[in-house]
């Protein structure tokens, strides 16, 4: 290409990640750009999110991966990634802030920003990025969108942003309707003012003259193909053909070839020939790389620095489903399809960590947090695996002679009546209140809470506030440890016998507690099956069937009434279990169980512990 040619097309390239706390409206307004774009035909209504492409993300209403799409405007070509919102995801955020030049900062007009939004900004503002602050949903009644902007500015003045990054644009308007203008009290009908502001205040791509290099902060599958290594080119040229080095992590380089590249258009991924510096592309036909490797040059190979990406705060044991019930609703139910699956997670999922124990079937899998986890596990079940999780644990670290736990930052906003039961439950879980502020008749609360503090705080707290209150929290620094936290009051119902629930039983045990299964649901010894309404556990057996005479007929059950079970998602199961507990995840079902099934195995292991 002609060197002419060559500046041309990096002045009208634009690489953007779009940031913000979650539920600002991230991938809303990604919609939105698409359809500037007019990545559809006339006849195609492509709906809502269009980017959350997998199940999950569509139930939960979440981004979970970072997503690459292009779109034209006039002639110029803008990239934009979208980012997860969740503290949980953030070694997502990290890795693909690496692509972009600029970022677009969504902040909602009346919540302004929130913890999440000073976590990704401090990343973005760390590694030099200039904002464009978009002041989202101005049309929300009550709404402040001159506060919100004062807020950002403050809190770019605590993260200690540059004089050039304070300086930055802003932009008002309403992703959902569809518009963004100047002045938020002048509606206008598209959003070009937003693309604009990317022309003129988001700098092209620096480039540096010299030999090839290319940093892979996102990998992609695809079965006909094999894996896609995705980066941002930072400088010189590839071609397809050519000859490159991958530098690994620890320095180790390997001699390769690349076979095909690919760069972004819309949602596709477009064949060439070359790419030149600056844009983000997708190469095919490299071996072995991990994510933070570098292709360089051949023949002089310069890695380029790699991702740093924070230490896991939290832990669970996954092993094997070995209950009565192993293998009759799961295709995958080995240790050796566990091991190989949690080894194809490691690849993508760089905030994970994967160690073995003394046992073949079980491995300690580190996350972020019980998000995080629980969407890997979610993931698995619904690819046919059958596992067993263990009780969530906290990550603790001998700092200079003293044991450290890890602390969050705990923002709840919930309604002003609520307040005092909220603090309440969050200072018995060793919380410190930092600030209290009213907003609009609802109260906006901080604290600093250890992580095994968070562990069941949400949905406690939804029950206590009648669904109202919002949690989010960040991770923030290990501190010296705050001593124990009460757990779970109340034991556990656990069924005596394996065979189906009967009414009559259950009937008759309504008053012991609550009851987690349905009548006529097939369960075993061992599986928890209720919470018993005092403390301490209490065995019981719901299979036992009514005695038939004459004088107590057989329709006489129709009178009774039982109530509904109570259902758990993943994460409140995996929140509710105790340390002598499992939660059983199947594709079809999620079950509680002790570990230990037989009563008589529990009770001598109960003793054993107290004798040593």
């Amino acid at each position: 290409m002609h060197p002419y040619f060559s500046t041309l097309f990096m002045q009208k390239l634009r690489n953007i990640a779009i940031i913000a706390h979650v539920d600002h409206g991230k991938t809303t307004l990604v919609d939105k750009m698409l359809l500037v774009g007019k990545l559809f035909k006339e006849h195609e209504t492509p709906g809502e999110l269009i980017l959350d492409n997998n199940d999950l993300e569509r139930e939960r209403g979440i981004t979970i991966l970072a997503k690459n799409v292009s779109v034209k405007y006039k002639d110029y070509k803008i990239n934009i990634i979208d980012t997860p919102g969740h503290a949980d995801f953030g070694g997502e955020v990290e890795r693909v802030l690496n692509m972009a030049d600029g970022v677009l900062l969504l902040v909602d007009a009346f919540e302004g920003p929130m913890p999440q939004t000073r976590f990704v900004t401090s990343k973005a503002l760390a590694m030099g990025l200039k904002p464009i602050l978009v002041v989202n949903k101005v049309d929300k009644p009550n709404c402040t969108p001159e506060e919100a902007y004062e807020a950002v500015f403050e809190l770019m003045m605590n993260l200690d942003a540059t004089d050039e990054q304070l300086d930055f644009p802003v932009v008002y308007g309403s992703a959902k309707n569809n518009w963004m203008g100047i002045d938020w009290k002048k509606p206008t009908d598209n959003i070009e003012a937003l693309f604009e502001m990317i022309i003129s205040h988001i700098p092209e791509p620096k480039v540096e003259v010299g030999t090839p290099q290319l940093l892979i902060t996102s990998l992609d599958f695809s079965q006909y193909i094999g894996r896609f290594a995705i980066g941002r080119l930072q400088r010189g040229e590839l071609k397809s053909g050519q000859q490159v080095a991958l530098v690994k992590r620890d320095g180790t380089i390997t001699k390769q070839r690349i076979k095909d590249l690919f760069v972004f258009e819309g949602f596709e991924k477009r064949k060439v020939d070359n790419v030149q510096a600056g844009d983000i592309c997708a190469v095919v036909g490299i071996e072995g790389f991990e994510i933070g490797d570098t292709i360089a040059d051949s023949e002089k190979p310069e890695a380029l620095k790699t991702i740093d990406i924070e230490e896991p705060t939290m832990s669970m044991l996954f092993t094997i489903n070995n209950s009565p019930f192993f293998g009759k609703e799961g295709k995958f139910v080995t240790s050796r399809h566990l091991k190989e699956r949690l080894e194809k997670e490691l690849e993508k999922n760089l905030a994970l960590r994967v160690a073995e124990t003394n046992s073949a079937d079980s491995f300690n899998v580190s996350g972020r947090g019980v998000l995080h986890l629980s969407v890997l596990i979610e993931t698995m079940r619904r690819e046919g695996y059958e596992l067993q999780i263990g009780q969530p644990q906290v990550i603790l670290k001998q700092i200079d002679g003293i044991k450290c736990e890890p602390i969050e930052e705990l923002t709840i906003d919930l309604p002003e009546e609520h307040a005092g039961k909220a603090i309440e439950m969050v200072s018995t879980r060793k919380g410190e209140m930092l600030n209290m502020s009213p907003k609009g008749g609802r109260m906006v609360l901080q604290f600093l809470i250890p992580s095994r503090g968070l562990i069941g705080l949400r949905n406690n707290m939804l029950t206590a506030t009648a669904g109202e209150a919002v949690v989010t929290h960040r991770f923030k620094e290990y501190a010296p440890f705050k001593g124990e936290i009460p757990g779970r009051q109340n034991g556990s119902l656990i069924s005596m016998e394996n065979g189906d629930a009967i009414a009559y039983s259950i009937n008759n045990l309504q008053d012991r507690g609550t009851f987690f299964i349905d009548v006529g649901e097939p369960i075993y010894e061992g599986q928890v099956i209720g919470e018993n309404s005092r403390p301490g556990d209490l065995v019981v057996n719901v299979t036992k069937t009514k005695k038939l005479t004459n004088m107590r007929a057989s329709g006489s059950d129709d009178k009774m009434r039982i109530a509904p079970p109570k259902r758990f998602s993943l994460e409140e199961a995996l929140e509710y279990i105790q340390g002598d507990e499992y939660v059983e995840v199947t594709p079809t079902n999620i079950r509680l169980r002790k570990v230990i099934l037989s009563e008589s195995d529990r009770k001598r292991a109960s003793n054993t512990k107290l004798q040593l």
